[in-house]
């Protein structure tokens, strides 16, 4: 029988910060396959979670039984690449004035310091912020746009620029990105679809390079809508839900398990010659050129 089997890999998942959505099912998917799972969590919700997971109110249980460890959970903020970069009224804020080493490079460096050079075999970004999301792109400010690509693109970049000499040769990044990267998804503005476009268009230079410069692969998913508490920032997240399974090859709506699952794939060893590639998971809705029912309609 052929199993994926991550017995023994490192991962660090960056970007959770509830037990909703997929980042949480690909860090419950690297479990269940074997690794050891850490995660980088937003400040400002990093008290909660951290509370939650030690009063046993996160969804531990992973399929075929047993529950999932958390090894670490590092505060991360992944806008700021160095301590340098945290302006005064964020590292003033309430949220933030108890901690340190939350930049990008900064926990890098804590994941150096507790497990030593080459100890990295997957890395996950699972982040994605567009502060106007619900305005159209004609209503987005300059501001807006480049928090957009800032949060959800270039911080894909900065992971593998400060984990990449981290991870050991044959390992694995993955990203998350959307349909909306290629086509127009009415609602998903302020600039998030140009961030999406950017993400996937780096996950193929950072395939190359990091490939060539460490050994590693990087791969993006392209996941179907999901109702997590994130998602639901976007307004209309049910509406696409709905319009996805009726509109999908197979009329069925997106799990987190799928991309889950998918993730731990592309992680392993069964993976290994996939690089440089957008893997779509949302039932087959990016291969449709037309609504299925919409002849039918018209000879009626």
């Amino acid at each position: 029988m052929l199993n994926i089997d991550l017995t023994g890999k490192r991962a660090f998942v960056a970007g959770i910060a509830d037990d909703h959505g997929y980042g949480w099912s690909i860090c419950k998917a690297l479990a269940a396959a074997g690794a050891s799972v850490s995660v980088g969590t937003w400040p400002p919700v990093l008290g909660l979670f951290s509370k939650s997971l030690e009063r046993d109110k996160l969804d531990l249980e992973l399929p075929g039984g047993g529950k999932m460890k958390i090894e670490k959970v590092y505060p991360l903020d992944a806008a700021f690449d160095t301590p340098e970069d945290v302006p005064p009224e964020i590292r003033d804020d309430k949220r933030y004035k108890e901690l340190t080493n939350y930049s990008i490079s900064e926990v890098a460096a804590a994941w150096a310091a507790e497990h030593g050079p080459q100890s990295v075999d997957i890395l996950v970004h699972s982040l994605a912020n567009g502060p106007e999301v619900k305005k159209p792109l004609l209503e987005t400010s300059r501001k807006g746009y480049l928090a957009a690509v800032s949060a959800s693109a270039y911080s894909m970049v900065s992971l593998v620029q400060r984990f990449g000499p981290l991870m050991r040769p044959g390992g694995a990044v993955v990203s998350l990105t959307y349909m909306a990267s290629e086509r127009v998804i009415p609602g998903y503005g302020g600039g998030m679809s140009s961030a999406k476009a950017a993400l996937e268009s780096d996950t193929r230079v950072l395939a190359f390079e990091a490939g060539r410069k460490y050994g590693v692969r990087v791969n993006t998913i392209s996941a179907g809508p999901l109702a997590s508490r994130a998602a639901k920032a976007i307004g209309t997240i049910e509406l696409m839900i709905d319009y996805y399974k009726k509109n999908s090859a197979l009329p069925e709506n997106n799990t987190a398990a799928d991309v889950g699952n998918t993730a731990a794939f592309l992680c392993s060893a069964l993976g290994q010659g996939i690089s440089g590639t957008t893997v779509y998971v949302d039932k087959g809705y990016h291969s449709m050129g037309m609504e299925p029912n919409a002849l039918a309609g018209a000879a009626q």
